[in-house]
């Protein structure tokens, strides 16, 4: 009997010791860190995941569905399930699209990611987030004790002030005890470190929490002031109706603010262009179909959606491929895209003598001024010299020749060859398609 005791004994010891080794952290094993929950529902939550992971002392982000009374359902299900709601032809209350933020109470407070909550996404919506519409992505916050629920309706007060002065209506999101908490789908968590090009989230209204330290709330007032200025809805009337671009970008979207460097910032073409962070189409115009990512570039026509290009990371030959097939006519394209040429004496600026500069009929970047112009008997508008910076040059084997190609450096469209029969200084002759360059006077 003794022995079955201590073996019984033995065993209760070994785990013990597991039970305690499961409860240590691999960062510290002679202490347990302490660590509090809470699940939030901001639309999407592959964006969400991604901004509420930034905060420093939140430990683990994982996406989920919660608040409804569907049993272990999956992500189909909760759209099919949506679908039938919207139809009248079930009752049961969907989920919501969550994520189950754990954190640190020693390193980050339940009010600043509570905080963080209000300001990465739009509360005022009802059923919906931006562009994503249904029940399944309604703003919540789920909590699992009274203190939590406090603080939860207690921000919820000191927001919406912050909301109404803006301009903003009353917030919608449901606060209530978490039920029926399920994990989502293993290829939805950490999504976007999946899928560098995926969505970004087109997030809050660009109204700041109101910051309890006086010094802090002082530093954000320009900020805040700036970001809720493209946080506001276009008026359609104040935009180009015949030809516009709209880019639809987001607040913490990094590839945005690399679309914004590379091409927004350097903006020369002739086709207006405006940027903003509010998800809805300009009022009085018309999207063709709901925004998944940003950035988001998209071509209006009379109001109407003409094309789109969706996402950036640094392809700019691609983006203004994409621009230049909606500005170029047929012709145009078979020179920049295709490597045409034009026949001899045929293009319209051949004869161009006036002061002023020949400009890339995309990008609207000076490629030649009118000074390096001259009649070189060939047919086709001739430079001594481009403009510093504004061409490429690339070796051409095509038609068993050996020649010198010249590409637009910011669009990277064909123009022509460069050959060594010029006139002095550079004794360079720059033999360009003139349906291919855009002629600006002084």
């Amino acid at each position: 009997m003794k022995k079955i005791i201590a073996a019984i004994a033995g065993l209760l010891c070994i785990l013990t010791a597991y039970a305690m080794e499961k409860n240590v952290t691999p960062t510290d094993r002679n202490n347990t860190i302490k660590t509090d929950y809470i699940v939030l529902g901001m639309g999407c939550f592959w964006g969400a995941e991604k901004r509420m992971s930034e905060i420093p002392g939140v430990l683990d982000v994982e996406s989920g569905y919660a608040g409804g009374d569907l049993p272990g359902v999956g992500y189909q299900q909760i759209l099919d399930h949506e679908q039938k709601l919207r139809s009248g032809r079930v009752t049961a209350r969907n989920h919501a699209e969550v994520i189950k933020v754990t954190f640190d109470p020693a390193k980050v407070t339940l009010e600043t990611v509570l905080a963080k909550f209000w300001e990465n996404h739009n509360p005022t919506q009802g059923d919906r987030q931006g562009n994503d519409v249904g029940s399944n992505y309604r703003s919540a916050i789920y909590y699992h004790d009274e203190s939590q629920k406090d603080l939860a309706l207690n921000t919820q007060k000191v927001y919406q002030q912050a909301l109404s002065t803006a301009g903003y209506g009353p917030i919608t999101t449901e606060i209530l005890p978490l039920k029926n908490y399920i994990t989502a789908e293993e290829y939805h968590q950490n999504y976007l470190q999946k899928n560098p090009n995926g969505y970004c989230g087109l997030g809050g209204t660009g109204v700041k929490y109101p910051a309890t330290d006086p010094k802090i709330a002082q530093t954000n007032v320009a900020a805040d002031a700036a970001t809720a200025a493209r946080m506001k809805p276009l008026d359609g009337k104040d935009l180009n109706f015949a030809q516009q671009l709209v880019i639809f970008e987001a607040e913490h979207c990094e590839y945005c603010k690399l679309f914004d460097k590379e091409v927004l910032n350097q903006w020369q073409a002739a086709v207006p262009v405006v940027a903003t962070m509010n998800t809805n189409p300009p009022a009085g115009w018309t999207l063709e179909k709901p925004l998944f990512a940003t950035p988001t570039v998209v071509l209006f026509r009379n109001g109407q959606e003409v094309t789109r290009y969706t996402g950036y990371n640094g392809e700019q030959a691609n983006f203004w491929k994409w621009l230049g097939f909606q500005l170029l006519t047929p012709e145009q394209q078979k020179i920049a895209f295709a490597q045409g040429t034009e026949p001899p004496f045929t293009a319209s600026n051949l004869d161009e003598k006036r002061p002023g500069r020949f400009v890339d009929p995309i990008s609207g970047a000076t490629l030649f001024l009118s000074q390096t112009k001259f009649n070189s008997g060939t047919g086709w508008p001739s430079f001594f010299d481009p403009v510093e910076g504004s061409v490429t040059l690339h070796d051409d084997l095509s038609h068993g020749m050996k020649r010198i190609e010249v590409r637009s450096a910011s669009s990277g469209i064909h123009l022509g060859h460069v050959f060594d029969d010029g006139p002095p200084p550079s004794y360079k002759r720059y033999c360009i398609n003139g349906n291919v360059l855009k002629f600006v006077p002084d």
